[in-house]
């Protein structure tokens, strides 16, 4: 039995190729090795620049090519994982799908809306399945959440928070020519906290808000900022005012003394249901009833693809369920560039090798608590909010 519950019997394993296996590649080649022990998988191939050596692979290593539709041809495989560079995300997905290959796509899908018309243009015209990486959207505990709040759990929802406190060292921002920045060499980047390690909060936030497409979001206020030498935020905001739905804040920062498990908060008239996304765990607090907390399974992003492919099981994050989601990048992507933070704001920890932003944990608490954003919290190095209508509006 697979994580879905679905039987594995009488299903040779699918050839898959990998492109990118380094990184959070790593995490998808392990991955790939479970599923290969349920048989379910078979690694047909690895895409990158740099191959795989067999010190890094633990077992015999599979073709190699930096050139993915080589490898595609000569593999013959009908699914691929591309975990690249955030620039390189739509061409690669184009090139497995014009060759009728389906895909599981890392996040953030691509850096613009501009990109990710494109991507979905080009796989609708293939014709090809495309499951984008937000693995929290796999939790149980989403449907579960969603039927809490169709029976009246915490009575109408009046808006949804995400929070995110994490620390990241210095070497995080020089992992790759492309981290920490916003454009690099003329082409979009957008390597944010809250487009890129926090964007699950951002999409599963928009999830349970009841807006993950495109056409829901009608205004998107952000407040970006950084206290490492970088293009990108690290320390951010982002307020969606939603068509006919809550409003949804999400606040985030790589800069925290003391990083905490990042959650997403749904308030209502008559409680809230938190739910720890990394975790796949929730607490119910309503009025006339204790404290409830539920742990939740988890189905397999790559799983259910595959699902999808053998018997049209729905796909759990189709790109038409992050275009929510694209339309926060574009309106991050359009704002003005992060304001550094003052110096006396933050300070470096040596043992750690990175930058702290003292107070910060609480500052991104308070936003998901009250929907509000650093400058209405009254933050001193808060820059004012841009807003972009513009930016999000339906095409």
């Amino acid at each position: 039995m697979t994580a879905t519950g679905a039987p594995t019997a009488h299903r040779p394993p699918t050839p898959v190729v990998l492109a990118g296996a380094r990184g959070h590649g790593q995490w998808h080649l392990r991955n790939l090795a479970r599923l290969t022990a349920l048989g379910l998988v078979r690694l047909a191939g690895v895409c990158d620049a740099v191959p795989l050596t067999a010190a890094e692979y633990d077992g015999e290593l599979p073709p190699q090519s930096p050139d993915l539709g080589h490898l595609l041809d000569v593999t013959g495989a009908p699914v691929a994982v591309v975990c690249t560079p955030i620039p390189t995300h739509a061409d690669l997905a184009l090139t497995a799908a014009r060759r009728g290959v389906h895909l599981l796509l890392e996040k953030p899908p691509t850096p613009s809306y501009a990109e990710f018309d494109r991507l979905t243009e080009g796989l609708a015209a293939a014709g090809t399945a495309c499951q984008i990486g937000f693995q929290s959207l796999g939790s149980h505990a989403v449907p579960a959440i969603r039927r809490l709040l169709a029976e009246g759990a915490i009575g109408r929802v009046t808006g949804v928070g995400g929070a995110g406190a994490w620390a990241r060292d210095e070497d995080y921002f020089r992992r790759a020519p492309w981290a920490g920045r916003r454009r690099m060499n003329g082409v979009d980047v957008v390597d944010g906290a809250l487009t890129n390690p926090l964007a699950h909060a951002v999409a599963t936030a928009l999830a349970l808000g009841g807006a993950p497409h495109a056409a829901d979001v009608v205004r998107v206020e952000t407040e970006l900022l950084r206290a490492n030498d970088i293009e990108s935020d690290d320390t951010s905001c982002v307020r969606v005012t939603t068509a006919g739905g809550p409003a949804v804040t999400v606040a985030a920062t790589l800069c925290a003394e003391r990083p905490e498990e990042p959650y997403v908060v749904v308030h209502g008239e008559r409680g809230r249901i938190t739910f720890w996304y990394k975790q796949d765990r929730v607490l119910l607090q309503r009025a006339g009833h204790g404290p409830e907390e539920t742990e939740y399974g988890r189905t397999d992003l790559l799983e259910n693809l595959l699902a999808h492919l053998a018997d049209g099981t729905p796909l759990l994050v189709p790109p038409a369920a992050t275009g929510a989601f694209m339309k926060v990048v574009e309106a991050i992507r359009r704002a003005p560039d992060p304001a550094a933070l003052p110096p006396g704001t933050w300070h470096r920890i040596p043992s750690r090798n990175g930058r702290v932003v003292p107070g910060v944990e609480r500052l991104v608490a308070s936003a998901a608590d009250t929907l509000s954003l650093f400058s209405e919290l009254g933050a001193p190095w808060a820059a004012p909010a841009a807003t972009f209508p513009e930016a999000v509006g339906n095409r």
